[in-house]
């Protein structure tokens, strides 16, 4: 078990990008930069024994600031703060004030605004084999959220093949604060199409959304619906090839326990990855607008060939008060767990 601090030479706002790489006792092994929290590299032995990384990306930290990836931008591996998702309209109310968020296509505030924590330089608190621990302080008024906001983020790769993510953060005002990571998976030896990956979903329920993807407030049951995961089926069986799977998922559990939010399977690597988390939701978004060029060993990555599960709060939640809360206020901590478990089938 090691943890690696590697210089790139790179640097962003006066500060240089450090590659951290965390490796077990079986040899798996996670790149992961203080830029955006990035995972950058998820590298597992499948059932082959082939050494296999399951998570997309590029081999140039560069690449991810280059203006041809921002363009088209999916927000590979990093950390999406101060708001997952949507907020309708970019606008909230806390106490009476109200604030005007960045908007983006459709007018609604995505991910955070212009410049999310995803493209933010993080600070390297503390490494113990293997794990780190970064911080962000977010300064009051950054893309208009009220309060500064400090967090932590801690990955800790155990000898179980299980990355584990803890999420703290407080603020001296308060705040809209729902956080979670963004990583683009396919367990395939040779990537492509997702379509053949088995998925299963602990979610009776999935959330209704307006036409620019934006959750109302409704609960749709996901019985006798493509959206129906409660047991396995593979991805692309009853989907609409057209647009795959951009929805949130109610998780069926207790608010803050630590449990399954999915399990997601591929036959020709047998590698089975499992989500678990102490939030209530799963975004699952299967790459609809995945377009991009040149990423690991130069390869170009298209639509549906990557799953994501975004673990957090419901989405828009800020503005619906029937949801779980989402405002984080002083002397109070918001916390999460999730955790990436790898398998062999």
């Amino acid at each position: 078990m090691e943890t690696k601090l590697i210089k790139t030479g790179k640097f962003i706002d006066e500060k240089e990008v450090l590659a951290i790489e965390l490796t077990n006792i079986h040899g798996t092994y996670v790149k992961i930069y203080n830029y955006g929290a990035i995972i950058g590299k998820f590298v597992v032995a499948n059932k082959n024994g082939e050494k296999q990384d399951i998570v997309l990306g590029f081999d140039d930290v560069d690449q991810y600031t280059s203006d041809e990836y921002l363009n088209s931008y999916p927000f590979f591996g990093a950390v999406i703060g101060r708001y997952a998702n949507r907020i309708k309209n970019g606008r909230f109310s806390i106490d009476g004030a109200t604030y005007q968020l960045s908007q983006a296509q459709g007018g609604d505030c995505l991910h955070g605004g212009d410049v999310g924590f995803d493209r933010r330089m993080w600070e390297v608190l503390s490494t113990i084999d293997p794990s780190v621990t970064l911080q962000y302080v977010s300064p009051d008024g950054e893309e208009n959220f009220p309060g500064n906001l400090t967090v932590q983020l801690t990955f800790k790769l155990t000898d179980e093949n299980e990355l584990i993510l803890d999420f703290k953060a407080t603020t001296d005002a308060p705040t809209a604060v729902n956080l979670t990571h963004h990583g683009y998976f396919n367990l395939a030896p040779q990537g492509g199409s997702i379509a053949n990956h088995i998925h299963r979903m602990p979610a009776s329920n999935y959330l209704e959304q307006d036409d620019n993807y934006v959750v109302t407030g409704k609960l749709i049951p996901v019985e006798g619906t493509i959206h129906d995961f409660l047991g396995d089926k593979a991805i692309g069986r009853n989907w609409d090839p057209t647009e795959g799977y951009d929805q949130t998922y109610v998780l069926d559990k207790p608010y803050g326990e630590l449990t399954l939010a999915s399990e997601t399977s591929e036959e020709t690597g047998g590698l089975k990855l499992s989500v678990y988390t102490t939030e209530p939701v799963a975004h699952f978004y299967t790459a609809k607008y995945l377009e991009v060029k040149g990423g690991k060993e130069g390869k170009d990555y298209h639509p549906y060939e990557a799953f994501c599960v975004e673990t957090q709060h419901h989405p828009n939640a800020i503005n619906i008060p029937a949801f779980p809360n989402t405002i984080l206020r002083p002397g109070e901590s918001y916390k999460q767990t999730t955790i990436y478990k790898i398998e062999h089938n």
